[in-house]
């Protein structure tokens, strides 16, 4: 996992939740940050810093649970998965 993108992706969700600590790991979804509109934000957040379109077949909810999953998707959609 790129420490990079995890941080940029975690640092977004606490701008807008100064109240969540939370990790790589924890599921913010449950932890109850997270509403319908606030995915759609994560989602343009992510095409937008990560200058990649996320396919329709990619939007879904368990790769946006966790700061781990999105991280992950950027780098499946970079085409970077296990690159050092």
């Amino acid at each position: 996992m790129s420490d990079t993108t995890a941080t940029r992706i975690l640092s977004f969700i606490e701008a807008r939740f100064p109240q969540a600590r939370i990790d790589a790991a924890q599921d913010i979804f449950s932890l109850g940050f997270i509403n319908s509109l606030f995915a759609m934000e994560l989602v343009m957040f992510i095409e937008k810093t990560f200058a990649l379109t996320v396919p329709n077949d990619e939007l879904n909810i368990n790769n946006f649970r966790t700061v781990g999953a999105m991280t992950a998707l950027v780098e499946r959609q970079r085409g970077t998965v296990g690159v050092a």
